[in-house]
């Protein structure tokens, strides 16, 4: 990070969810749920620290009449020092995170342009990427690998252990790809874990029981540094304090007095609102003693709600008339986010008790916001409540699926004025010492502070000014699946690439080593590239004099092993080592016999479960390649990018086989050629924005720089323009 008396700069990255700066929308629907809170208080809180100089919330743009306009605001301020930047990615109106992932790549070549631009301003790029959530770790990965800091993840959940749950419920493997693109999720969290260093928890148990779940779970990179909670806007009642929310429950209630059961969270199934319900149904004792009051988002009409919370909704009022708890439970239909405290308030001073009932809760946000407003606690003996009871000793931890338990549970600080006051002071003031937004910033930077600087080298900030002068786009295409094969279609490529010379530069792109690509290129009488990307991407060399860019090679080097990377591999069937000339430093290949190998992912997974951190491709069928982390073509593309100048949708990129795949990603122009191969490139096959040309070899090229009106067209067509062309 840099040596200088600024202050850091911290990009937080949140992608999913409705986020911003003011009554925030929890609980509208599973994807604006405590993470958006969070993200937002811990912007504030790290801002309001002296050693920062600045820190930016990164989330999605959304353009959508059925959302508010705030959210396609593209920069909010939070503060002097915070902001919340909002990206285009994809299409503009609202998604949930599941069908996110087909956009990431634009949204992280898009929030790189955001990043240059402001660094004209301000002088530098961030010194550290903080990632929240699988979604936005994907792009966290290679934003920190690309500006060389250090990367920071909270997960907030997992995908492992969702996908044990959903098992768990009976959902089949192919029902759960199919909704919740667990597969996705997953792998981007082992890559997160791979490069991240620093995961951040909220509790021990998250650690233990969540990423031990994973290939790459590494204890000594983790810490528990719990979030805060704001204690100015959480605190008990006054005395005199008029507290307007009561009018919303008491009209549904025929003895308003009693103290109130509070349960606040989503209508979401695994909040287990439905089990409170069926203990208290069943309990004459606590129906005597207490209300229920149930806060389970907002509605205007439960049938236009999404089915999870749509189906959670209509079974509690089924429940209540099952049992006959007219008159005993309160459910208002909507609230707005400045009362929930109120309604914290109102159960305190009614002696009342909050409960959090869910199957598993990661931490507990809405534990420490009634703890903070005087409420005695009842939550879920799975997950974070573990050790906030553990710390501020304020309540009861039940099994959550046990009614007898969670009855007992309340009744105990519900009849026992002496208990229930004692759980009370012990939750102001545990809160007050454990859970500041304050302490929790000052932990975090301590942290940060401790990172081994040896490791992060950033990005060169110069422009290689004299390589790309007159030049503000560039074609990169591989050698052997688009150039070579079709020596008519290769001569009519380099004359057009000779005619337009002064305004393009010229890259390939190629698993061969620099020297094999050379032989290569002499051979069939291919000029001497601008840029030459060799050895997938472990290489990179400018202009005629082929100089090397040794700052690559250093960047590249970060957690690469090679040889725990070739004795984990080399006693696998169906894998050959190519010969000695095909070996690089950065890179091993192997043959492939898919009749007797493992399947990539298996091959994956075993370099996982070793906790070697490396990028294996396969292409045609039959080779395979490892290289380091940071490496691959697509990552080296987006470098060179940065190095030039040259906008990411100014950039042709030409590809055909799996090792091209994340050149095409993002924003660039790309084309798949026509002699591509299918299997390999199968997840592309749905991206609207890439031309799919019919010609094969350098014909496929000449057809999308027609299509794409590459050499006349000062601005290139952006995604939905190309789009529409295409079809």
């Amino acid at each position: 990070m840099r040596n200088d008396d600024t202050g850091t700069y911290i990009v937080l990255i949140s992608v999913h969810g409705l986020i911003r700066g003011h009554d925030l929308e929890l609980g509208r629907d599973a994807d604006t749920g405590g993470q958006t809170k969070y993200v937002v208080d811990l912007a504030r809180a790290l801002a309001a620290q002296p050693d920062v100089e600045a820190v930016d919330l990164i989330t999605r743009r959304v353009v959508d009449p059925h959302v508010s306009d705030d959210y396609a605001v593209p920069v909010e301020r939070l503060s002097d020092k915070a902001s919340i930047v909002r990206i285009d990615a994809g299409p503009e109106e609202y998604l949930p995170k599941e069908q996110l992932w087909d956009h990431l790549d634009s949204f992280m070549d898009n929030l790189v342009d955001w990043l240059k631009a402001q660094a004209q301003i301000r002088g530098h790029m961030p010194d550290l990427v903080h990632s929240h959530y699988a979604d936005a770790g994907y792009v966290g990965v290679r934003l920190a690998n690309l500006l060389g800091v250090p990367l920071i993840h909270t997960g907030h959940s997992l995908g492992r252990d969702k996908r044990k749950r959903l098992l768990a419920r009976g959902l089949s493997r192919e029902e759960i790809e199919r909704t919740y693109n667990i597969g996705r999720r997953i792998d981007a969290e082992e890559e997160v874990l791979a490069n991240a260093a620093l995961v951040i928890t909220s509790t021990h148990n998250e650690i233990e029981e969540q990423y031990g779940l994973y290939n790459y779970y590494d204890p000594a990179r983790m810490r528990v540094i719990p979030p805060g909670t704001d204690l100015r806007q959480f605190h008990p009642p006054t005395a005199d304090e008029h507290i307007a929310f009561s009018e919303q429950v008491d009209r549904f209630l025929d003895e308003p007095g009693k103290p109130l059961i509070l349960a606040l969270s989503r209508p979401d199934e695994r909040k287990n609102i439905l089990t409170l319900i069926e203990a208290y149904g069943e309990s004459s004792a606590l129906q005597r003693t207490a209300n229920l009051l149930i806060v389970a988002g907002t509605r205007d009409d439960i049938r236009d709600l999404e089915p999870g919370a749509q189906n959670v909704l209509t079974n509690i009022l089924l429940l209540i008339d099952a049992h006959d708890l007219y008159g005993k439970v309160a459910i208002p239909k909507t609230h707005r986010s400045d009362e929930v405290e109120q309604i914290y308030r109102l159960a305190s001073r009614r002696n009342g008790v909050f409960i959090n009932p869910a199957l598993t809760e990661p931490f507990g946000l809405t534990i420490l916001e009634a703890a903070a407003s005087g409420l005695p606690v009842v939550a879920t003996e799975n997950g974070g409540p573990v050790d906030i009871l553990g710390n501020c000793h304020n309540g009861e931890l039940v099994d959550p699926l046990d009614h007898g338990q969670i009855s007992n549970a309340l009744l105990k600080l519900l009849r026992d004025r002496e208990v229930w006051s004692v759980a009370s002071r012990n939750g102001i003031e545990g809160v007050r010492r454990h859970y500041s937004w304050d302490a929790h910033a000052a932990s975090y930077l301590k942290e940060i502070a401790a990172l081994p600087s040896d490791d992060f080298k950033p990005l060169p900030q110069e422009r290689l000014a004299a390589r790309s002068r007159y030049r503000d786009r560039a074609i990169f295409t591989d050698l052997d699946q688009n150039l070579i094969g079709n020596p008519a279609a290769l001569a009519r490529f380099i004359e057009v690439m000779q005619a337009n010379r002064r305004c393009v530069t010229f890259g390939i792109a190629t698993g061969r080593r620099i020297d094999k690509a050379l032989a290569e290129m002499k051979k069939h009488g291919i000029p001497a590239p601008d840029v030459l990307i060799s050895s997938l991407g472990t290489r990179i060399h400018y202009g005629q004099a082929l100089t090397s860019d040794d700052y690559w090679a250093e960047h590249i080097d970060f957690n690469w092993n090679v040889a725990q990377v070739r004795r984990a591999l080399d006693s696998l069937p169906g894998l050959k080592m190519q010969a000695r000339s095909e070996q690089s430093p950065h890179k091993l290949s192997y043959y492939y016999d898919e009749a007797e190998a493992p399947s990539l992912e298996e091959i994956i997974a075993l370099l996982r479960t070793r906790e070697l951190a490396a990028n294996v491709m396969l292409s045609f069928g039959q080779f395979l390649d490892v290289v380091p982390t940071r490496a691959s073509k697509g990552q080296a593309l987006r470098y060179v990018a940065q190095r030039l100048d040259i906008p990411m949708e100014h950039i042709l990129a030409a590809g055909g086989s799996g090792a091209d795949e994340d050149m095409m990603r993002g924003n660039t122009l790309a084309v798949l050629v026509g002699n591509r191969h299918h299997e390999e490139l199968s997840q592309l096959v749905d991206q609207d924005s890439i031309y799919r040309a019919r010609q094969p070899h350098a014909l496929g090229i000449l057809e999308a720089i027609e299509h794409y009106d590459f050499f006349r067209a000062c601005r290139m067509p952006d995604h939905r323009e190309a789009t529409e062309k295409n079809s």
